[in-house]
């Protein structure tokens, strides 16, 4: 793998694009209302966290939550102090990590192959459909993604052809710091994913001498000196907190379907498909090219297919899925990207703007006609808001696939690839803010707005047999549980005293309240009815009803 020359462009021009995409990407963070179920939930942890000052054990609507490490919440919290309680703070670090992932991809691809790939590099991922969803929803996944490219990103520089024993020796210490990071954000995925990877790799390709360049001993001090801290500290607090962490949470998470999030071995496939959008029908060339790479020193291309394909087989593997596992596969994709397009003849790429048009064109299409998806659940009027912002979408990212058509056809490659990717990242932008309309049927912030004046700081607030994860979030306090586990488990079991196991206390509880307040659904609400229980509806839609006490 060569370096290209680089295409003539202004820095002024440059830096503009580059404050134009900041401003895009971060602009939109804010817009929609939290929904259940991820971002309430790291929402509610990171903003309790700030208001207990407990930065060590991470709580769940005020029970102890350890099914993932302490990282986010530490950012979501810090967030929250400096930027307010609200969606853009609750959204700011999967907002970051996401542009920080597209300027580490950006920048290893500059060093590696020059100016235009590193250009390329951003293009590629600064417009591919999952990184951008995934940074603009509040979960776990851009943050250890982010942390993992860094990691890999890190070690291409360290090992590359012609890098000095000082930057071999700082890549691999950002290498390290990088899978610290990983490990303290999802956990051992943060050393599974690099290791298995590069162990693959050698296998394959019989190369062994980047083992020796690994600095190792100061490598491995670093990541226990950034990741131990708060392991031995939380395990000191919570004895059971190791067992639950790391067998149930990862073994038994891997191995077994108790989490219930199982699907089928190509359950990822439509994930990765529209998720590499606009450059999806480049995957074959990718994959040929990619393999294709047999340079005598570290062969980046096999590198990152290894690491792409092993990502892929080792969720799909897995016992417990969810879509945004894949993730870490996409950035090393847009290196792969980076040096396609740095080779590639403008004609070669005009055949792949035609499938992601096709899609987007099809979509915009369907607008008349959204209205027959509406049914109890989504309204009429949900359906139609959200239809109109894909459609604006889709004729955003249909204006940029005609410019990048005409682009090509004056030989000009990398502003045809400059409008498919800001194209795509405007088109998928309007699709997710439009699903704020839909989002609020799955959010309690319209809720709260509503029950306000019933929430005074005096008031009993409960969830019976359904809980919203956005609920406490919103309200700003802990609410008592009754009736329902999940994914409070074990902090029901530590703690009994926090909830309410049957429902017979709640009623009890409830006719001695001064004031109370309950989210149920409406055959909870039948039920309670029937035994007498005093209660006015003060909100109500399709999925769940607030009541107060008269």
């Amino acid at each position: 793998m060569h370096h290209s020359k680089a295409t003539d462009l202004p820095r002024a021009l440059e830096t503009a694009l580059w404050l134009l995409f900041a401003l895009i990407w971060f602009g939109s963070l804010g817009y929609r209302g939290l929904i259940h179920a991820d971002e309430g939930r790291y929402a509610t942890i990171s903003l309790f966290m700030l208001h207990s000052g407990d930065w060590i054990t991470p709580r769940l609507n005020g029970l102890l939550y350890f099914e993932k490490p302490i990282l986010q919440y530490w950012m979501g919290a810090l967030s929250f102090a400096a930027f307010g309680v609200n969606e853009f703070a609750a959204r700011f670090w999967p907002g970051l990590t996401g542009f920080l992932s597209v300027a580490a991809v950006a920048l290893t691809a500059r060093k590696l192959w020059g100016v235009d790939a590193g250009r390329y590099a951003a293009l590629a991922a600064g417009g591919m459909a999952w990184i951008i969803a995934n940074s603009h929803f509040l979960s776990l996944d851009m943050g250890v993604s982010f942390f993992l490219t860094a990691a890999l990103c890190g070690f291409l520089l360290a090992q590359r052809d012609g890098a000095s024993r000082a930057e071999t020796r700082w890549a691999m210490w950002l290498t390290w710091a990088a899978m610290a990071g990983a490990v303290l954000s999802k956990g051992l995925i943060g050393l599974l994913i690099p290791g298995a990877t590069l162990v693959l790799y050698s296998l394959i390709n019989w190369q062994w001498a980047f083992w020796k360049r690994m600095h190792w001993l100061s490598g491995l001090a670093l990541f226990f000196a950034l990741t131990a801290p708060w392991f031995v500290l939380v395990s000191e607090r919570n004895p059971d907190f190791a067992h639950f962490f790391f067998i149930r949470e990862h073994f038994e998470r891997f191995l077994t379907t108790e989490h219930k999030r199982t699907g089928a071995p190509w359950y990822f496939v439509p994930y990765l498909i529209l998720g590499l959008l606009p450059w999806t029908t480049l995957l074959p060339r990718l994959v040929k090219e990619g393999w294709a790479d047999r340079a005598a020193g570290l062969r980046v291309g096999r590198l990152l297919l290894i690491w792409s394909v092993f990502i892929f087989a080792f969720f799909s593997k897995s016992s417990s899925k969810l879509p945004s596992y894949i993730l870490p596969l996409f950035p090393a994709l847009a290196l792969l990207l980076a040096h396609s397009f740095s080779r590639m003849a403008p004609r070669e790429l005009k055949k792949h703007i035609i499938p992601p048009a096709l899609l987007w064109l099809a979509l915009l299409a369907a607008w008349p006609f959204a209205g027959r998806f509406a049914n109890a659940d989504s309204p009429l009027d949900v359906i139609l808001q959200f239809a109109r912002f894909i459609a604006a979408g889709a004729a955003l990212f249909l204006i940029s696939a005609v410019f990048a058509w005409r682009a090509l056809g004056r030989q000009q490659m990398l502003a045809a690839v400059a409008a498919l990717s800001f194209g795509s990242l405007l088109a998928v932008t309007l699709a997710a803010s439009g699903h704020d309309s839909y989002g609020r049927l799955k959010g309690s912030k319209a809720i709260v707005a509503q029950i306000q004046p019933y929430l005074t700081p005096d008031s009993e607030i409960y969830s019976v047999r359904y809980y919203d994860q956005t609920f406490p979030y919103y309200v700003g306090r802990p609410v008592t549980l009754v009736e329902f586990i999940d994914e409070f488990e074990f902090g029901e079991g530590q703690e009994p005293q926090r909830w309410m196991p049957h429902i017979g206390q709640f009623v009890e509880r409830w006719r001695a309240a001064p004031k109370a307040v309950a989210m149920l659904g409406d055959d909870t609400y039948q039920e309670l009815l029937k035994q007498g229980l005093p209660m006015k509806v003060i909100y109500q839609d399709p999925r769940r009803m607030v009541v107060t006490k008269p």
